[in-house]
């Protein structure tokens, strides 16, 4: 990817077993911390993008916040190319928008986000 470009990626927050773990062991410890700034980006995508594990990228989202995230590779077959992965956190919570078309909830399933590697 050439510097400063975005590329559009669907997002896609969610939990995880370590995520799970993580909270069990305390939310401010290394472990969980860590699972929830983690940013998983399909092998093939990573490799496309010029990505190694432990790269930055930045991330906005349709409104427009902006954060900034450490990448690591999906396993293989784990995540199809052109989606995200994070596990749910403070990341994820400020790329959901304000609507939540009456739910209570944020939408917090196939966020469209640009992707912008950070050299």
């Amino acid at each position: 990817m050439k510097d400063n470009m975005a590329e559009t990626f669907i997002l896609i927050p969610g939990r995880t077993s370590d995520q799970g773990c993580g909270i069990s062991e305390g939310k401010f410890l290394e472990k969980y911390q860590k699972e929830i700034n983690t940013l998983q980006v399909a092998p093939g995508d990573m490799k496309r993008l010029g990505l190694k594990d432990g790269d930055r990228v930045r991330l906005t989202s349709e409104q427009g916040q902006v954060v900034e995230v450490s990448v690591t590779p999906a396993k293989q077959d784990e995540l199809p190319e052109g989606i995200l992965f994070i596990a749910y956190g403070d990341i994820s919570s400020r790329l959901m928008g304000g609507d939540t078309h009456g739910s209570g909830m944020p939408t917090s399933k196939g966020m469209d986000v640009q992707l912008e590697v950070i050299h």
